[in-house]
């Protein structure tokens, strides 16, 4: 996915993009780079937030619960079973 959003920066940086605005001048365009830029990192940062609280904070939030039940060797887990049954 951020390959294919890499390769379509490249190609509109490359060959360019129609201009919805009608504007022919360079000078009247809006700036690609402080706005999109700044709106993508603050998604960005949000993200890596919302990551790094699950993990530092709540690292069992996604764990499933036979995950804790003590281990015995000598019983055989219900979800192990031979194939014929």
């Amino acid at each position: 996915m951020a390959a294919l959003a890499v390769a379509h920066l490249i190609a509109v940086h490359e060959h360019g993009s129609n201009n919805p605005n009608g504007v022919s001048s360079n000078g009247d365009r809006i700036a690609f780079h402080p706005y999109f830029i700044f709106k993508d990192l603050v998604t960005i940062f949000a993200f890596f937030l919302a990551l790094s609280i699950i993990v530092f904070f709540y690292p069992n939030m996604l764990g499933h619960s036979d995950n804790y039940i003590p281990a015995d060797p000598m019983v055989t887990p219900a979800s192990i079973v031979p194939e014929w049954y």
